[in-house]
Parts: C-alpha cells; sequence; structure tokens
C-alpha cells in the first residue's frame, strides 16, 4: 500500500423520494462507483429511507475500496431550485454508513442549487 492516499468525492442526491450515491475521481470527471435506491429496495416509498441508504453506502463503499481509494469528501445535494432546500432522510445515513465502511470522510459539503430569484414556486408551497 502507497504511503499516499488517494481520495475521492461522494455526490449524495438526497430527496425525498430518492437517494442517488455517485463516487467520482478528484476531478468529478470519472465515475468510480453509483448506486440508487430502487437498486436496494423494492418498494417505491422505501428509496429515500435511511435503511436503503445505508445498504448503498456500503455496497458503493466496497466498490471504491477495490478501486483504491481510502477517502472521500462529502458533497450533498438537497432537491433545491423552487423545491426544498434541505436534504432527505437519506443524507445522513449515507455519510454514517460511508465512515462506518472504512472510508475516511474529508470535506462534507452542501451544494444544494439555490435560484438567485428563479422561476415562480409552485401554487402549493406554503411561502
Amino acid at each position: 500500500m502507497s504511503d499516499e492516499e488517494k481520495w475521492g468525492i461522494a455526490h449524495v442526491h438526497a430527496s425525498f423520494n430518492n437517494t442517488i450515491i455517485t463516487i467520482t475521481d478528484l476531478t468529478g470527471a470519472e465515475t468510480i462507483a453509483k448506486s440508487s435506491g430502487g437498486t436496494v429496495v423494492k418498494q417505491n416509498r422505501d428509496e429515500s429511507s435511511p435503511y436503503a441508504a445505508m445498504q448503498m453506502a456500503e455496497t458503493v463503499a466496497e466498490e471504491v475500496k477495490a478501486a483504491g481509494i481510502d477517502g472521500v469528501h462529502v458533497r450533498v445535494r438537497g432537491p433545491g431550485g423552487n423545491q426544498q432546500q434541505n436534504p432527505g432522510p437519506g443524507a445522513q445515513a449515507t455519510i454514517r454508513a460511508l465512515a462506518r465502511a472504512g472510508l475516511e470522510i474529508g470535506r462534507i459539503e452542501d451544494v444544494t442549487p439555490i435560484p438567485h430569484d428563479g422561476t415562480r414556486a409552485p401554487k402549493g408551497s406554503g411561502f
């Protein structure tokens, strides 16, 4: 094993309907591993659950370790835009499971897209 650690970026898109984990190299250009809620659970309503996020993180962590990456910087993204700004229930579970699987966690960053006055919000939102 080399004395230089290899790092990647874990892009976690956590909405209230699904959680998607993509792990790339530091440039973000090459995808090393990816997984979404639908690959782990049968019911659609469970895709965003913390359980599904933990299962996904474990499988992704194994693939990433096999590729020789020791640590990841986490970029968490909620739905954003004119939808909800805060990430779904799978976000925290994903980070915890990645750490538990033996990956070192570097920076945790929120990359939810925030409009600087974009389109008009949908009728039903209470803003």
